[in-house]
C-alpha cells in the first residue's frame, strides 16, 4: 500500500470516529426537546386542573392549558425529532465512511453537518476536503483502486 492510500485510509477512519462523536453530541439537543415535551405536559395539566376561577367571556382552563402546554409539546417534539434525525444521519455517515460506501450520501451529509456550528462546520469542511481527493473517490467507487495499492473489501 502506498503512502497516499495509507493517508486516505487514516483520514477516513478519523473522520468516521469524529462523526460518531458528533452524532452522540446530538443527543444533548434531543434531551432538551424531550424536556420541553415534559414541561408542556405538566404545565398544561397544571393549568387545566388549576380550578375554574374565571371571568365571563374568558376561555376555559382546558382551552388555555391545551394551547399553552400544546405549544411546548409541539416545539419540543420538533426540536427532538430534528436532533435525532441529524444524529442518525451523522452516525450512518460515520459507518459509510469507515466502510467506504455511498460516496454521494457521505458528501451530502458532510454539507449538512456544516450547519452545526462550530463542531459540525469543522467536521463537514474536513470531510468535504477529504472526499474531493481523487484517490478517496476511487476507493469509494472501487474503480482504479489497484493503482493505489489495495482493493476495497467489497470489490466484485
Amino acid at each position: 500500500m502506498n503512502r497516499q492510500a495509507n493517508q486516505d485510509s487514516e483520514h477516513l477512519n478519523m473522520l468516521s470516529i469524529f462523526h460518531y462523536v458528533l452524532s452522540g453530541l446530538c443527543l444533548i439537543p434531543f434531551l432538551y426537546g424531550m424536556f420541553y415535551v415534559i414541561i408542556g405536559v405538566f404545565v398544561g395539566g397544571a393549568i387545566i386542573s388549576g380550578g375554574d376561577v374565571r371571568r365571563p367571556g374568558e376561555p376555559s382552563p382546558e382551552v388555555i392549558g391545551g394551547i399553552f402546554g400544546g405549544m411546548f409539546v409541539v416545539i419540543g417534539l420538533a426540536f427532538a425529532v430534528i436532533a435525532l434525525t441529524v444524529g442518525i444521519l451523522l452516525f450512518k455517515n460515520g459507518r459509510n465512511l469507515s466502510k467506504r460506501k455511498s460516496y454521494n450520501f457521505c458528501f451530502v451529509v458532510a454539507c449538512i453537518s456544516c450547519a452545526l456550528i462550530p463542531f459540525g462546520t469543522v467536521l463537514g469542511v474536513f470531510t468535504i476536503i477529504t472526499l474531493t481527493r481523487e484517490s478517496v473517490k476511487a476507493s469509494f467507487d472501487g474503480q482504479n483502486y489497484r493503482q493505489f495499492g489495495n482493493t476495497p473489501p467489497n470489490w466484485q
